[in-house]
């Protein structure tokens, strides 16, 4: 497992605006008693045990592959409640959720058609399936990331890593799910308007989540230049507005299994 560069505290800036998504996600899924769910992703817990206590689901089970997260996530545990640190491309027990969620995670995840056949196959008849994934990849914050990493002494360093773009395009995802048997479904991207402070809070909403895959790559005094240099191109993009309108895209996708 890659070494651990999340921090709770960092991510949980911007607390508000991340959760947004969440809930829109989550009023897309039909409520059914006793639903048994996986939540892919599922961060320090918070959301997951907001969501198992609204759908009143017989048991949930949160993944996620930080132990940072997880420490926080354990205090919420409870017999219908569970936390485990495992990678979300592991496999999952076949036929065994009536629900699989994922808010913001599975873009971390290669092979997008594959992995929606295995999440497919880990629900019960009419499960469901819901899932968000960040798509502002086109985006200077994302971009300017890349272009740096992708070049000296970065390049170097990184072993010519330069984070890749696993997202497809919504209309993909809708046949993609066609295919797979989803029988109803539904596929949106939505443009989520932040206001922030300034266009320096830009650069600490990255280091939150985009820039975690250079940092677990990088020594710490190399990390340090490449997020100078980051800052300093970002910034220099960014109109200097106070507050600053930070549109960020996302895909929100729920559909029916059989």
């Amino acid at each position: 497992m890659p070494n651990d560069t999340w921090n709770p505290q960092q991510y949980d800036r911007f607390k508000a605006e991340r959760q947004r998504p969440f809930f829109d996600l989550l009023a897309m899924i039909q409520p059914r008693s006793g639903m048994h769910i996986v939540d892919l992703g599922c961060g320090t817990g918070e959301l997951t045990e907001a969501m198992h206590r609204r759908l009143e689901g017989a048991h949930t089970l949160g993944i996620d592959r930080s132990p940072a997260m997880l420490e926080q996530a354990e205090a919420r545990g409870a017999a219908d409640l569970a936390f485990e640190l495992r990678e979300i491309e592991r496999e999952l027990p076949r036929r065994a959720y009536d629900l699989v969620f994922s808010n913001a995670a599975l873009h971390w995840t290669a092979d997008h058609p594959s992995l929606m056949q295995r999440l497919t196959d880990c629900l019960r008849p009419n499960g469901q399936l819901a899932v968000q994934v960040p798509a502002n990849h086109d985006q200077p914050t994302h971009t300017v990331a890349a272009e740096i990493a992708g070049r000296d002494p970065f390049r170097e360093a990184l072993g010519g890593y330069v984070a890749p773009v696993h997202v497809l395009e919504p209309a993909a995802y809708a046949r993609l799910l066609h295919s797979l048997g989803y029988t109803e479904q539904r596929v949106e991207l939505r443009v989520y308007g932040h206001i922030l402070e300034s266009r320096d809070s830009v650069v600490e909403w990255v280091k939150g989540t985009t820039l975690t895959v250079y940092k677990e790559r990088l020594d710490a005094e190399t990390y340090g230049r490449f997020l100078t240099e980051y800052r300093e191109r970002l910034i220099a993009i960014l109109a200097d507005e106070r507050p600053f309108f930070f549109p960020f895209s996302r895909i929100l996708m729920w559909a029916r299994y059989g």
